[in-house]
């Protein structure tokens, strides 16, 4: 379809749900108050309508809204349905005689036995020969023997010989339009909610300046070994504990990405793309300007090659944290519990760092291997060590110098095996890793969640008929 027809067909989907006054007006969120609840109930709408399917089915489409608002919102559905002929099936509770009058057919269920199934105008009729009876078993019963009831099952019958398919409209977007358009929607999302990295960025640039004038200009001495090694695991451990501060807004967006992926909207992989995409640059600011102002404050090796690495690992970090938490939102969709957890998994990760208790010194049963081998912390501190290190003569304290590189063996007892890239490689590896994580979860849970609705719903059928 031609950009321009999109277009249009947007902005009349917005027309004919009566959203044309709010077109300017921004959603809103935890930090701007933006449309009401029933224009965001009827965006909503507008988003299934645009694909204009063939079939529609809308969950309690007027909860919680009012009478007015609830007429107005099925009003326009109904409208819209009709003109663009799509057949709607909606749920609703307790409507109210105007919006129920606009529908033209009712099913109508009590203990999930189907009490009516027809058009509206036969309803009332039907339903007041079975409310003579008291119970709500002979109320199905007298459906069942209804002559709409064997016109029902007779039409049903008839479309299972037809073996016929809805017809399509269209073809789903493909992978790279749908990565484009999800990477602008988050990057313009990221840009306006500053929570999500601006108030992050803030507090990034306050702790790097207090670290760069704590250790401002260290020198090459020998007490210089500790206080660059604090610094880089202070930096490290800091920045990306802090980056757990964006899961309540990621939260937000996993909301929608899990009604809009249910609906069918586009894939968990270009959600992924377009997540880390659009994160990027963001990422990229936050790393570049407070670790350039604690680099070079501090008096770290001044060599454009191990700033540029130092930035580059710890962007790596940075999307790492990222990528964890995003696997942490599949599994832990409350914001406060996530945070937590997340807090709890980053503080394991730290302790098991190689900086707080040294490798050689870390107990072998359970906290050596696995959790020492698996802390993406003891990669990024062993990167920036050798980074930092490598190359470096520190006087000994008595007549000579001492080499980085036995520094790196003696004090730190680094493994030397593996080069700085090496560790930079495994972090960017665990990245690819967490991200996968969180495509595997969501992918297996598309499949459990209908799995175990189905059990429990035979379960509690079982359950009801054990108890009758």
């Amino acid at each position: 379809m031609p950009e321009f027809e999109k277009r249009e067909r947007a902005e009349a989907t917005i027309k004919e749900m009566g959203l044309s006054d709010a077109i300017d007006t921004r959603i809103g969120g935890w930090n701007v108050k933006g449309l009401s609840g029933g224009q965001k109930r009827r965006v909503s709408i507008c988003i299934e309508l645009l694909r204009r399917p063939r079939l529609l089915f809308l969950d309690e489409p007027t909860s919680g809204l009012d009478s007015a608002a609830s007429y107005h919102v099925m009003k326009r559905i109904v409208g819209l349905a009709q003109h663009e002929r799509i057949s709607v099936v909606a749920s609703i509770h307790q409507p109210s005689s105007e919006v129920f009058e606009l529908f033209h057919n009712l099913c109508l269920l009590s203990c999930g036995q189907t009490v009516y199934f027809g058009s509206i105008s036969s309803a009332n009729e039907d339903i007041e020969q079975g409310f003579a009876k008291e119970a709500i078993n002979v109320l199905v019963e007298a459906y069942e023997t209804s002559d709409i009831s064997r016109q029902v099952k007779q039409f049903v019958d008839e479309i299972k010989l037809q073996n016929g398919r809805l017809e399509k409209k269209g073809k789903q977007a493909g992978l790279i339009r749908q990565c484009a358009v999800l990477t602008r929607r988050s990057c313009l999302n990221m840009f306006r909610d500053v929570g999500y990295y601006w108030f992050r960025f803030g507090i990034y640039v306050a702790l790097c300046l207090c670290v760069g004038t704590v250790f401002h200009n260290i020198g090459s001495t020998y007490s210089s070994i500790q206080a660059r090694a604090s610094v880089l695991v202070f930096i490290s451990s800091f920045m990306t504990f802090m980056a757990i501060g964006g899961f309540p807004s990621f939260v937000e967006d996993m909301k929608i990405f899990t009604r809009e992926h249910l609906n069918g909207h586009y894939s968990v992989a270009a959600f992924v793309v377009g997540n880390t995409i659009s994160s990027f640059p963001y990422l990229l600011l936050v790393t570049v300007i407070p670790g350039a102002m604690a680099y070079y404050l501090v008096g770290l090796q001044q060599d454009a090659s191990r700033f540029a690495y130092f930035v580059l690992l710890l962007l790596s970090c940075m999307m790492l944290v990222e990528s964890l938490m995003m696997t942490v939102a599949t599994l832990v969709p409350n914001f406060l519990v996530g945070i937590i957890a997340g807090a709890g998994i980053q503080g394991i990760m730290i302790l098991n760092d190689g900086f707080f208790r040294l490798p050689n010194d870390v107990p072998k049963v359970f906290w050596k291997f696995p959790v020492y081998y698996i802390s993406f912390q003891r990669y990024a501190n062993e990167g920036f060590y050798k980074n930092e290190f490598e190359g470096l003569m520190v006087p000994d304290g008595q007549s000579g110098q001492i080499r980085g590189e036995e520094i790196l063996r003696r004090v730190w007892q680094m493994e030397m095996g593996r080069s700085k890239w090496g560790d930079l490689g495994v972090i960017i590896g665990m990245v690819v890793v967490y991200r996968l994580m969180f495509w595997v979860i969501v992918m297996a849970a598309d499949v459990l969640k209908p799995m175990s609705r189905a059990i429990l719903a035979r379960l509690a059928t079982r359950r009801t008929n054990v108890e009758d």
